[in-house]
């Protein structure tokens, strides 16, 4: 907070496409989608009409004893287009409530199976879930974790496929069998005590957008299969395209017991997540006790206003044909960008679906806060992780707007 002394906030006032407009009538790319959410650009008209339509029906009502039309149809759209049988959605308001409902159900499920023992819980080395207390438990950030350490779960955090990590002459490939490889050497041992293997699939954002190979996804679902261990997909972040397929875990062709969505889900515009789960598990929890039942709610759980945001969306997405547009758009960043890739201070440039990161090299203590106040100035909202530069715009950026955004981004490394 302090750091607003020097650096300031900056007062936005409107936003259009895929730019933001400040109180001084300065416009900013904004590369970052918003903290990753905004798919569509801001103040999109189709998402703005649905929700102005919603507004003069009903803004919200609770989903206890009640529910409305538009969360019944995005259940069942979503059942529809999630990966393989995950017929049931439980609702929440954002990303981190979401991993709270899947550890919860996770443990809740092999509790009422006779199994209260199988209570842990397993993360990749560098995972990013969240900030309440059980997400935090998951999570492998340091400068997120420490302070609350005294009051989180204990959690075995197994090495990442990121494949930064691999050895000299590795493929990606062979780095995420490697690590999958003491996945299955942890669970051998341990499985009897693991609720659930928690994880962001292909792409680990917090940490630095560390990207690795689909196999290990392959590799994983098998191993918590054999070992009787849910698999629990944190697509918070890159749900709905954002890694090049609609959903991450298709591109392993798996399907995991509990899928977790958010941010993008509403198209970026109202707080809105889901956890999408099998038959098997809701059959656990489907009894005349109450006390087998999952009691955990939310007051804007299945808001309607949200859930109509996020069916205008999935209109969007499927009437745009908006992966395969998302896929050129892809070929033109990566070709513009190959000064970008072969800067000298650039280390480790790469890329999945819309999504692009690099390391720096540089010794400036402050370079996040430098870099973001020289994006400005070059009419760009970049906002560093660490010493990584990543790109993440809204799916509406056109060639124009991205000439800008290498153009800037040059500038901004050759500044700094």
């Amino acid at each position: 907070m302090k750091q607003h002394e020097n650096y300031p906030l900056v007062p936005v006032v409107r936003g259009k496409g895929a730019w933001l407009y400040d109180a001084d009538g300065n416009r900013y790319l904004d590369a970052i989608s918003s903290w990753w959410v905004n798919l569509f650009g801001h103040a999109n008209p189709v998402i703005n009409a649905a929700i102005r339509d919603q507004l003069e029906k009903i803004e919200h009502v609770m989903l206890a004893g009640f529910t409305h039309e538009p969360v019944v149809m995005l259940s069942e759209r979503l059942k529809r287009i999630a990966p393989g049988s995950l017929g049931h959605c439980f609702y929440a308001s954002d990303g981190a409530s979401a991993i709270e409902i899947a550890l919860k159900m996770s443990f809740h499920y092999w509790l009422l199976n006779g199994r209260p023992q199988k209570n842990g819980f397993i993360s990749l080395q560098n995972d990013y879930h969240g900030e309440t207390l059980g997400a935090l438990s998951v999570t492998d950030v340091a400068i997120f974790r420490e302070t609350y350490a005294p009051l989180l779960r204990p959690c075995t955090h197994v090495p990442t496929p990121d494949w930064r990590y691999a050895e000299a002459g590795e493929s990606a490939e062979a780095y995420a069998l490697r690590a999958a490889a003491a996945l299955e050497h942890y669970l051998a041992e341990h499985h009897a005590q693991t609720a659930a293997l928690i994880l962001e699939p292909l792409v680990q954002g917090a940490a630095g957008m560390g990207m690795y190979h689909p196999v290990y996804l392959q590799r994983a679902r098998e191993i918590c299969d054999r070992y009787q261990v849910h698999l629990i997909a944190d697509e918070i972040a890159v749900g709905f395209g954002r890694t090049g397929t609609l959903f991450a875990c298709n591109q392993a062709n798996i399907a995991p017991d509990f899928l977790c969505l958010s941010k993008g889900l509403s198209g970026g515009y109202l707080p809105l997540s889901v956890v999408m789960t099998t038959d098997k598990v809701f059959q656990a929890f489907y009894d005349d006790k109450t006390a087998r039942a999952f009691l955990h709610s939310h007051s804007h759980t299945g808001n309607a206003l949200a859930c109509r945001a996020a069916l205008a969306a999935l209109d969007m997405i499927e009437q745009d044909q908006v992966i395969t547009t998302n896929t050129r758009k892809t070929a033109y960043l990566n070709r513009i960008a190959a000064p970008l890739a072969a800067h000298p201070k650039v280390r480790n440039f790469r890329n999945c679906g819309m999504i692009w990161a690099f390391e720096v090299e540089t010794d400036d203590p402050d370079f996040a806060a430098n870099c973001f106040q020289a994006g400005l100035k070059q009419q760009l909202v970049l906002r560093p992780l660490g010493k990584t530069i990543y790109f993440m715009p809204p799916y509406i950026i056109n060639e124009q707007e991205m000439d800008l955004l290498v153009d800037g981004t040059l500038h901004v490394l050759n500044t700094l």
